[in-house]
């Protein structure tokens, strides 16, 4: 996809921002656009392709597509018509870290998801927690047992909240979003940085 075939309302620069800020910025700017204005998110974090195309599902604008230039993606949205866009539902099932030592430390049948991207991942991850990054979970969703208990984590708890809102509306009923991520995790890690 070429950005000269897209003409953009607005331009945010992103650039230099990782996850959540490139979403949290897009969404103050959503707010002031009209119905059916496009608008372009320059970003440089690899993971933001998943990350925008879930949050415009889940709000009911449009992710027209993205073009790739050097190191920066431009991600194309579209804001949707107010019957569209739907107000984004508010997670209050959440977890701490702390709260999530002790269920791990339990052994009992939670199952701890990070939807976080492969790379992300393989550098620092929660030992026996399951890979699935956020732009593959609708089409995975098999591989899950949606009636157990379902830990969510990501990098700071922007993509964990969208992926808890993909899993209830599946039909998970007892699904938790960790807050403040993997960042914040002082608990034992895997991982080439963890080495």
């Amino acid at each position: 996809m070429s950005s000269n075939h897209i003409q953009a309302d607005y331009i945010l620069d992103c650039k230099g921002l990782a996850c959540p800020m490139p979403i949290v910025k897009t969404k103050k700017v959503m707010k002031e656009l009209k119905a059916g204005q496009v608008m372009e998110v320059q970003v440089t974090d690899k993971g933001s392709l998943a990350d925008f195309q879930s949050w415009a599902q889940s709000t009911g604008h449009q992710f027209i597509g993205t073009f790739q230039n050097e190191n920066v993606m431009h991600h194309y949205l579209r804001k949707g018509q107010p019957a569209e866009a739907e107000a984004e539902p508010i997670l209050t099932s959440t977890i701490s870290n702390e709260e999530l030592q002790t269920k791990l430390a339990e052994r009992g049948n939670l199952l701890l998801l990070d939807v976080r991207e492969p790379a992300e991942f393989a550098l620092k991850h929660i030992p026996g927690s399951k890979s699935i990054p956020l732009g593959e979970l609708e089409n995975r969703l098999g591989e899950l047992k949606l009636n157990e208990e379902i830990a969510v984590i990501c990098h700071a708890g922007a993509r964990s909240q969208m992926a808890c809102q993909l899993l209830a509306k599946n039909g998970a009923t007892n699904v938790k979003s960790v807050l403040l991520g993997i960042a914040e995790w002082t608990g034992e890690t895997e991982g080439s940085e963890s080495i």
